[in-house]
């Protein structure tokens, strides 16, 4: 639900209406925004920001941050194939992302799981130059 989320436009946003319905019919909490930058540290905030404004995660509870946290690093790693670098090595992203926070197991038990996706684009920071990308990490909270 979080790729499907990400991959979104827009204009296709409100239009996808029955993507939005199960999310809430299921009881999940999600949010979505766009970032921009040569700095890794910046995606990480803008996307906990994010989250924290929406009232996904509760900032004053660690452990929601901490998964959180786990979530944006294994996805940054899918959009920077592995390195967790950009501006050090001269690339720059432009992503949206989506947030999804939820009990995906029929077993309460299991507990509340938290992904985070993003997509966009990755290359160098010259227009024209980049490539499109896409990351996902899931973590229990």
């Amino acid at each position: 639900m979080a790729m499907q989320l990400a991959l979104l436009e827009e204009d296709e946003f409100e239009a996808e209406d029955f993507s939005l319905a199960r999310l809430e019919k299921l009881g999940y909490q999600y949010c979505r925004g766009k970032v921009g930058s040569m700095d890794a540290h910046k995606v990480v905030a803008a996307i906990e920001t994010a989250a924290k404004k929406e009232q996904i995660i509760d900032g004053s509870f660690y452990r929601e941050a901490h998964a959180l946290y786990h979530a944006i690093i294994e996805a940054m790693q899918g959009v920077t194939r592995g390195q967790v670098q950009l501006g050090t090595v001269l690339r720059t992203v432009g992503l949206n992302f989506a947030i999804v926070r939820g009990c995906p197991y029929d077993s309460e038990r299991e507990g509340e799981w938290i992904a985070v996706a993003l997509y966009g684009t990755i290359g160098a920071p010259v227009r024209g130059l980049e490539h499109e990308t896409l990351g996902l990490g899931i973590n229990h909270i």
